[in-house]
């Protein structure tokens, strides 16, 4: 069998700068990721030092890097105590709607850009990105804080809006009619419905069937599953993170707490490639002329974003730090804007360097400013699901 030698010697340059940037933001106590959001724009075209053997990999990584993040985060809750958070926080979502997708859609107008961008950009302001908020939640050890489950209910009707939004951008963008609209849209949302059920049923069933003593059994068993569920997501048009998040929901005690331990190191892995993967699609030359525009509206959906969650986390009984970190870490956007530039920009000229622009902006300085809101030590520490106890209001 040929060996790749290019292929495996940037793959092998690529882990160790990742490395070296993780102990770099260790040190200091921050996230890693918008350092690895800034070595994909100098490993990008346009970059210092690209990497086009592994391109190919870094992509279909990155792909697999966002499922297992959610994959991951759905773990940690049960399919009960999510949908009870997600009735709490229906007048939450229509505010973060509101709040966020307004300022993209006035900004669509004000540049000139038809029905197609002006939905797209208004989708871009709107969507969160679940990749990066998931990844921040754990390094900064906030998953057991109060206002957490308000900001994974915000980030999961996000996604699910998404369900319905995408294939409503994918027919305006190619100038279709609005049954076909109206089409792809029920299409889209009956396929969720039928999957929450399911996991809701019969989710006990898909634990014991997945749960096994050897380790290889559960990360081969979990893993499989979870890609095929992903794929079939994305084949009717619902996001693969989406998917991902309801096996992790549908997961429960043991083979919950197995699937945590054993997938955990590939996620830390293939989620490092995700953010690397966001940065390699970007042409640093592209963003600068747009820039001050995109800045303009990072700051202004920055704003709203943090009055979303500040709302949403208020819902939850926390308190005021808790309400600004909630309102913070929704600030970055990221993978589903990447989405809607694909779905949108090959018919309008400017969006797709503003959206980028905006979105490189917010995906890097998002995490710094979550990282800056104020916090104190836990107490206590969330426990895993199951054993019924509540976190202390912080």
């Amino acid at each position: 069998m040929h060996t790749p030698v290019a292929l495996l010697l940037e793959l092998g340059i690529i882990l160790a700068v990742l490395s070296l940037l993780g102990t770099v933001a260790r040190r200091f106590a921050l996230s890693p990721v918008p350092l690895y959001l800034l070595a994909g724009l100098a490993l990008g075209d346009g970059g210092i030092a690209p990497v086009p053997a592994a391109r190919d990999f870094v992509d279909t990584g990155a792909a697999i890097g966002v499922v297992l993040l959610l994959l991951v985060l759905g773990l940690d809750f049960t399919v009960r105590e999510f949908t009870v958070s997600l009735r709490r926080h229906r007048s939450s979502a229509a505010v973060d709607l509101v709040l966020n997708a307004a300022p993209g859609a006035v900004a669509g107008w004000l540049l000139g850009l038809d029905a197609g961008g002006i939905l797209a950009l208004a989708g871009a302001t709107y969507v969160s990105s679940s990749g990066i908020v998931a990844r921040l939640l754990g390094d900064l050890r906030r998953l057991g804080n109060r206002e957490t489950p308000a900001v994974l209910s915000v980030l999961v009707v996000e996604d699910f809006v998404m369900a319905a939004y995408l294939p409503l951008l994918a027919v305006v963008a190619s100038g279709g009619t609005w049954w076909q609209a109206l089409l792809a849209v029920a299409a889209a949302m009956t396929a969720v419905a039928v999957a929450i059920t399911a996991s809701w049923r019969w989710g006990h069933h898909v634990s014991r069937i997945l749960s096994h003593s050897d380790a290889e059994q559960v990360l081969l068993r979990v893993l499989g599953l979870t890609l095929i569920v992903a794929a079939l997501a994305e084949i009717i048009h619902v996001s693969a993170a989406v998917g991902a998040f309801l096996i992790g929901l549908a997961l429960t005690g043991t083979a919950a707490d197995r699937a945590r331990a054993v997938l955990s190191p590939l996620r830390d892995l293939f989620a490092a490639v995700f953010f690397l993967a966001l940065g390699l699609t970007v042409d640093p030359g592209d963003l600068l002329p747009m820039l001050p525009a995109a800045a303009a509206l990072a700051v202004v959906t920055a704003g709203s974003k943090v009055a979303a969650g500040w709302y949403a986390a208020r819902r939850e009984g926390a308190g005021r730090r808790g309400r600004l970190r909630a309102g913070t870490a929704l600030i970055a956007r990221g993978e589903f804007s990447v989405v809607i530039i694909g779905l949108a920009a090959p018919a309008q000229g400017r969006l797709a360097a503003l959206v980028t622009a905006y979105v490189m902006l917010l995906a890097v300085c998002g995490p710094v400013v979550t990282r800056l809101a104020p916090t104190r030590r836990a107490a206590p520490a969330r426990p895993h699901r199951g054993t019924g106890q509540v976190t202390a209001r912080r």
